[in-house]
């Protein structure tokens, strides 16, 4: 692989670096708090998913920091690789994949497993990124966005298969793409008619899928809406400054594996209002780096890196406030450095090692 230091006066966006390392702490402190329980009782240890995640965390930031001193656009020349390998790995999971409460979203190596949807929206980012920069001297308007679009659906179609979440963030990130290259109006009219007709198709494909909009409507009506109902009472008892950190009383097995999509209910428990409006700012500081680092880039590569990322961090923070809320329905997506994902920590990381990349050749 090719190294490249950055140029002399080109330091780490030490802001951006801050925040990270900020949410992954926290992240792993309120991680902790939340999984306890649940540790204790499957695994007889407390620290049980803690240890996994940190495990984790550590190898995202060796992947960080190494990805952050190599130069991005040797970095793109491996773009269309890694896309077909993650296709490769997503076709892969429909076949020898391994369900984990009810979804085979992983492939298993050895003792771990492995989620390649993950590895998908960084290979998105890359891949769309190169597509712009070989095509955007030969093509213009609408056959631009349609070739830009059209690159995203089979991933889009594999991944939704079986994860329609992640696949809509996927989506959403070739939108943001689309739009920061040809920043135009009028023509998302098309790309979000587009976009409703897949999700409209993936939902009907399942009918778990149309019965998750019925839960949302009323959760008090069917027993699947028994964790929603639990997170909003987690929600509602912690009032403003919450019961304390580790004073949870939802995470007991009231709020079905807690430490996953619906940790930012326990959150609310245990720091109140508070604590969770100083979260979400850390997530709002965190997008707004990501933009400055887009905004200032040396070209258009970089900013669309770099925007790609912030697409993927701010739709995915979005998602899961919106769900954990009842606000949209259920849709299985965790919260960004906090929820428990080894394999979503490791590759969150990997991408903002490319931002602080791009950070080091800004304008």
């Amino acid at each position: 692989m090719d190294f490249k230091l950055p140029k002399p006066g080109k330091k780490t966006d030490s802001t951006l670096l801050a925040l990270v390392v900020l949410l992954l702490a926290v992240g792993l402190v309120l991680l902790y708090s939340t999984s306890a329980y649940n540790g204790r009782v499957k695994f007889n240890d407390p620290a049980y998913y803690f240890k996994k995640q940190l495990f984790a965390g550590l190898l995202g930031l060796a992947g960080m920091y190494l990805i952050s001193h190599m130069d991005y656009h040797r970095l793109l020349r491996y773009a269309p690789l890694l896309y077909l390998i993650s296709i490769g790995l997503s076709t892969a999971v429909l076949f020898v994949g391994s369900s984990i409460n009810g979804s085979k979203r992983w492939l298993a190596l050895g003792p771990l497993s492995f989620q390649p949807s993950e590895l998908a929206k960084a290979a998105v980012i890359l891949f769309l990124t190169w597509v712009t920069e070989e095509t955007r001297q030969k093509l213009s308007g609408w056959r631009f966005m349609v070739l830009v679009f059209a690159s995203t659906v089979p991933i889009v179609a594999l991944v939704g298969s079986n994860n329609l979440s992640t696949a809509v963030i996927i989506l959403g990130i070739a939108v943001i793409l689309i739009f920061v290259t040809n920043p135009r109006y009028v023509p998302f009219v098309g790309i979000g008619g587009a976009g409703i007709a897949i999700v409209a198709v993936f939902l009907s494909l399942e009918s778990y899928r149309l019965e998750r909009l019925a839960i949302w409507r009323d959760p008090e009506a069917y027993e699947k809406g028994f964790q929603t109902i639990q997170g909003l009472y987690a929600i509602g008892s912690g009032g403003i400054f919450g019961k304390g950190i580790g004073s949870s009383l939802q995470k007991l097995g009231f709020v079905p594996e807690a430490q996953n999509d619906m940790i930012f209910s326990i959150i609310c428990e245990e720091t109140g209002l508070v604590g969770a409006c100083l979260v979400m700012l850390a997530f709002g500081l965190l997008i707004w780096r990501l933009m400055v680092t887009s905004v200032h880039a040396p070209d258009l590569a970089g900013t669309l890196i770099a925007a790609g990322i912030m697409g993927h961090i701010a739709i995915q923070v979005i998602l899961n406030i919106a769900v954990v809320t009842n606000t949209i329905p259920n849709t299985g997506i965790t919260l960004p450095f906090i929820s428990y994902g080894g394999t979503s920590v490791a590759f969150l990381l990997v991408e903002m090692g490319l931002a602080l990349s791009v950070s080091r050749f800004e304008k």
